[in-house]
């Protein structure tokens, strides 16, 4: 049996269709479903069974899943919203259950890949190179990123960085995100803004090295991250830490292109006004290193930002598929 945890996530779901698509469907499934429409992830996938977050945190205190022949553990449930302000439930929701997951997967010897975050790079003045040694460093933005780094640190310390691999994932967007609310992807946000008035709103820069539009991000499409974390399932000696994203910085400008030419629209983009809240707070720069993942041998390269981007619209967004559901 495999556990996957934020199993109706974007990612989570996508690493349940991975499997499917592997044969495996004796998949635990745990996630907290709530008032919102992630179920529908779930819909067209095949698992063995759900438990929701609380249940399960009780039960694997209890011991009820000792002996249960567990082949693997993908930790990918969190509280990702950054802009979440209640810092007691996001250390015990990202960082207390993490460590209670470690602790059961690494005294069992059961593979364990978990989500980290390029959130914990803050601003990038410590660059983004997903060195273990250099963790102590950074300085994440918001308390979501600083709860990850909580326990990429509580791992460290504990010794367990050498027994398990954790994922920086970088701006992940694909099919599976529209329950995401505030923090859905801005390729999502494009299409909805471009089918519903025929223009893209981007930010305007305020520092003169970027040009409107020009502030740069790591794009990844949510097929491409779950090939890198199953590599990363499959191949125990990679363990510590490892960027999830493409390696290539690209611009706002570049990513809303890519969507009017999917939706075969004429370009028209409005730069507005950014606000105050996030200027001293806004990234202008973002980029993964992946050569710590490529040295263990994974060697696919990416899909490009316009493929992606046309895949993610055209045979999802539009006719509102899931993963799934091909």
């Amino acid at each position: 049996m495999f556990i996957v945890t934020g199993g109706s996530g974007l990612i989570g779901s996508a690493v349940l269709w991975k499997l499917n698509a592997a044969g495996i469907d004796d998949v635990l499934v745990v996630d907290h479903l709530g008032n919102s429409d992630k179920w529908k992830n779930l819909a067209p996938l095949r698992f063995s069974d759900y438990l929701e977050k609380g249940e399960f945190r009780e039960k694997l205190r209890a011991g009820a899943f000792d002996g249960a022949g567990i082949e693997g553990f993908l930790h990918l449930g969190a509280c990702s919203s950054t802009t979440e302000r209640d810092a007691s439930y996001l250390v015990d929701n990202n960082f207390h259950y993490s460590c209670e997951v470690a602790e059961f997967c690494v005294r069992r010897g059961i593979r364990l890949v978990y989500a980290s975050s390029c959130a914990t790079y803050g601003d990038g003045a410590q660059g983004y190179d997903d060195d273990d040694a250099a963790i102590e460093r950074l300085r994440p933005m918001n308390m979501y990123g600083y709860s990850k780094q909580l326990f990429d640190l509580w791992a460290k310390r504990r010794g367990l960085l050498s027994k398990i691999a954790g994922c920086k994932f970088s701006n992940v967007y694909g099919p599976n995100e529209r329950h995401k609310g505030e923090m859905r992807s801005v390729v999502l946000r494009s299409f909805e803004q471009i089918t519903a008035t025929g223009k893209m709103k981007l930010f305007k820069s305020y520092r003169p090295e970027y040009a409107d539009g020009e502030q740069l991000r790591d794009f990844l499409y949510v097929k491409d991250a779950v090939d890198m974390v199953m590599f990363l399932f499959d191949t125990p000696r990679a363990n510590g830490l490892f960027n999830v994203g493409s390696g290539k910085p690209e611009s706002w400008n570049q990513l809303a292109r890519a969507a009017f030419a999917a939706l075969g629209r004429q370009e028209n983009i409005e730069y507005i006004e950014m606000p105050e809240t996030l200027r001293d707070r806004y990234q202008y720069y973002t980029c993964a290193k992946t050569d710590k993942l490529r040295s263990f041998g994974y060697d696919k390269p990416t899909t490009s930002l316009e493929e992606s981007v046309k895949d993610c619209i055209c045979n999802y967004f539009a006719p509102d598929k899931h993963l799934g559901d091909e």
